[in-house]
């Protein structure tokens, strides 16, 4: 059984406590490998080393911490296969997913903030009684960064990467669910020689490990990602502290779709919008909305496409569907299913585990579901389910469907299907959420900011916007 290690002050370290959790293989239910039950000593001795490497890291220049983060950048790559393999078995992903999206993009972060700070520009003012202002943007000091299960190396790899390209030091905290690609790149930061302090990563329960960072007095800022629920204790705690906090939530998506709308490129891409990664990604949408028009073919044709996604083992190449993280998610996941039943939804398609053959007969695995004949506000409709479970409702007009898709309490992201461009640019105007994709789903450009509205989340990331976080602004005026 392997026993995962912390990384702190440059080298793996077992856990203060001694104690280890059980890490699960979610394809087959069974546990695989084990990592530290981390406590307020572990992050203390994090907290520590990254405050000593702090000051030679922010004097480092900018182009020589870039090298050092395109170095992990290409070692992350030359391991693709073993990081995509790891990140399925940990997850329960389909491998063919982890390589062609997670793997890739972590090294993708590495890469674009690396190059980012070399582009990243302070403002000047200059004034009409001979002065002039220029802005400071400085590293923060010792930053926090706790990353979700759904994505482990995707957005891990979000969060620290600007991080550290902007000079500070950084103590993370990866998901207990799924920490084995983080425990990875702790091996490769150490093969690409990053300096001790700079990166720590602490393994451990939310609730102990994860708390201890947020509440540690001398983490000045914190970037999180995960539910509404946890963001919202997390805050409570970082506020009246006064620390920096970046949150990004929850989500209840809506996808909306006209009848004027390329019928064969929607449902494709809608059929991948509802159920990749199991469901399990904050932007799927999940609450589909259809112009009446085209609504009974629509169903037709997607539930027909749904039916075909058989979930299956994640190490095959050839499965599209693999199993959700956890049992207690997939309980979670399926009481919706019996929630949107006794509130008067049919079921489609799906509804129910699947249970495989052999070795995988104990995994988690849940049919696609597609629920109609349910009211826009009814519970199933309001509150985040975070799996492959996707509702569908007929609309008349656009006012209609946009007091439908507004009505959440969450704001993440949004697709709208139509050709006519006066239109998308209208419904995208008071669509509330903080990202709207015409025509596509997912297309992400790294400089643009992410995030999104009301219980979706605080702040932005991405691009300059992550830079922006973790720099403090300083004013300098000067008197010509």
């Amino acid at each position: 059984m392997q026993h995962l290690a912390n990384y702190i002050n440059g080298q793996l370290t077992a856990p203060a406590s001694g104690n280890y959790i059980d890490n699960y293989h979610p394809a087959t239910g069974k546990v695989y490998s084990l990592i530290p039950d981390s406590d307020s000593r572990d992050v203390q001795a994090a907290v520590d080393a990254a405050k000593a490497a702090f000051p030679g890291w922010a004097a480092t220049p900018a182009e020589q911490r870039a090298k050092i983060m395109m170095k992990i950048a290409s070692l992350i790559s030359r391991d693709m296969e073993k990081m995509a393999q790891a990140e399925s078995k940990d997850n329960g992903k389909p491998v063919s997913l982890a390589r062609m999206v997670d793997i890739p993009r972590g090294i993708s972060n590495f890469e674009f903030f690396a190059t980012a700070i070399m582009h990243f520009a302070a403002e000047s003012h200059a004034m009409e009684d001979h002065a002039i202002n220029y802005t400071l943007r400085q590293p923060i000091g010792v930053v926090g960064c706790i990353s979700p299960w759904n994505l482990p190396l995707y957005l891990f790899t979000w969060k620290i990467a600007p991080a550290l390209a902007a000079g500070n030091c950084v103590v993370a905290k990866p998901s207990e669910i799924t920490p084995m690609t983080a425990f990875l790149l702790s091996e490769l930061c150490i093969e690409a020689g990053l300096p001790a302090g700079v990166l720590n990563i602490v393994h451990g329960l939310g609730g102990r490990a994860g708390q201890a960072i947020v509440e540690h007095p001398e983490i000045k800022a914190i970037s999180f990602t995960g539910g509404t629920k946890t963001g919202a204790g997390l805050a409570a705690t970082a506020a009246p502290m006064f620390k920096k906090l970046s949150l990004e939530l929850g989500g209840k998506n809506p996808n909306i779709i006209f009848a004027d709308c390329d019928f064969e490129q929607m449902l494709k891409t809608t059929v991948q919008s509802s159920f990749a990664n199991q469901g399990q990604i904050c932007l799927c949408g999940s609450r589909i909305f259809v112009e009446r028009p085209l609504y009974e073919q629509f169903k037709a044709a997607f539930v027909e496409r749904v039916k075909q996604l058989t979930p299956g083992d994640p190490a095959n190449d050839h499965t599209r569907m693999g199993a959700v993280v956890s049992q207690a998610h997939m309980e979670k996941v399926l009481s919706y299913v019996e929630l949107a039943k006794e509130e008067g939804g049919t079921v489609l398609c799906g509804g129910h585990r699947v249970v495989m053959e052999g070795e995988l007969r104990e995994g988690w695995y849940i049919a696609p579901t597609v629920i109609e004949g349910l009211a826009y506000n009814c519970r199933t409709n309001q509150e985040e389910i975070f799996g492959p479970v996707v509702t569908i409702m007929p609309f008349d007009t656009e006012e209609e469907v946009l007091m439908m898709a507004n009505s959440t309490p969450y704001g993440l992201a949004a697709t709208v299907w139509t050709q006519h461009l006066t239109r998308a640019h209208r419904v995208a105007s008071k669509i509330e959420s903080g990202i709207v994709w015409i025509n596509c789903w997912l297309l992400r450009d790294l400089r643009t900011p992410f995030g999104g509205v009301k219980q979706s989340g605080v702040g932005r990331e991405g691009g300059f916007e992550a830079l922006r976080f973790f720099t403090e602004a300083k004013n300098v005026c000067i008197k010509l």
